[in-house]
């Protein structure tokens, strides 16, 4: 079996600019990594894909975003993904790096790569599409191609069933609310994990006004009227939910009306991982049950 080394790390900066662009890579007669390979996972999803494809035991340490499943917590934690120390991470003394786009700061990727530890960058993902794409290039980094394809498969299986279940006539505006903290609600527009998870649940984004996530005044969460506020757990200084529906905000809208509030674990309903499937089966049930749709 390949062992891959430091000195691979030419073929991986070759590689990774193919794999970050989707593009075809050229299959090749390997074995799988060699099982003494030392891995650092960066980011909750891809972490959750080496587990899915069997290779959980070669991680030696992971980020503060992976926390699935349970037993990776165990594991060194080198810190917050966009804010790694390139001491903590070459104290590892990791093989191969995986590593989510938005890894950084920039300067400690730099810092990594001038030590010549091989490191893949796995792409983004916000639909579906993106999700298999992200499962095929870790296999790929792993030489676990055939494993990512069976792991793709059944993926796409799921999720096509979650989404014909969650399809609806009457789809609901829902808002993502980021934080809450201070009254002040920032809240998810375009172009984000959030954006994505809210259409494959079946629903409709209640901000489309500009991309990524903003602070909203008053009148603009008025205007957008949502019928369903959505949040992750136990993150962005949320109160409790009679709390947020009471903010000055949310004053006459739908969601503040019928008390439609959503809670779901960051990682399971933002990851686009192995679990999307599961996110989407549990957001279009509770937007659902909060707006007492029994259908």
């Amino acid at each position: 079996m390949r062992r891959i080394t430091r000195r691979t790390g030419l073929f991986a900066s070759l590689l990774l600019p193919l794999i970050a662009a989707g593009s075809a890579v050229p299959a090749q007669s390997s074995d799988p990594v060699d099982r003494d390979t030392r891995i650092l996972s960066i980011g909750g999803s891809v972490t959750e894909i080496v587990h899915a494809l069997g290779a959980g035991d070669l991680l030696v340490a992971r980020d503060s975003t992976s926390s699935y499943p349970a037993s990776v917590t165990d594991l060194p934690d080198v810190g917050y993904m966009r804010a790694l120390s390139p001491e903590g991470v070459l104290s590892v003394d990791p093989d191969l790096i995986l590593a989510e786009a938005d890894a950084g700061p920039p300067e400690a990727i730099d810092v990594l790569e001038a030590a010549g530890i091989p490191m893949v960058t796995i792409p983004d993902a916000m639909d579906r599409a993106g999700l298999l794409a992200k499962v095929e290039a870790v296999g790929a980094a792993l030489d676990l191609e055939e494993e990512a394809e069976a792991l793709s498969q059944e993926i796409g299986a799921r999720l096509d069933a979650a989404l014909e279940r969650a399809e609806t006539d009457t789809p609901a505006r829902v808002l993502f609310v980021l934080s809450s903290e201070n009254g002040r609600i920032m809240a998810s527009g375009t172009g984000t994990a959030a954006d994505g998870i809210i259409a494959l649940a079946g629903a409709t984004n209640a901000v489309t006004a500009f991309a990524g996530y903003k602070t909203l005044t008053d009148e603009a969460v008025a205007e957008a009227a949502p019928d369903v506020v959505l949040m992750m757990e136990g993150r962005g200084g949320h109160g409790s939910d009679d709390a947020v529906l009471k903010l000055p905000a949310f004053a006459g809208t739908p969601a503040a009306r019928d008390g439609a509030i959503v809670r779901m674990d960051g990682l399971l309903l933002l990851g686009f991982g192995p679990r999307t499937p599961e996110a989407v089966e549990r957001l279009s049930d509770a937007i659902a049950q909060v707006r007492g749709d029994d259908g």
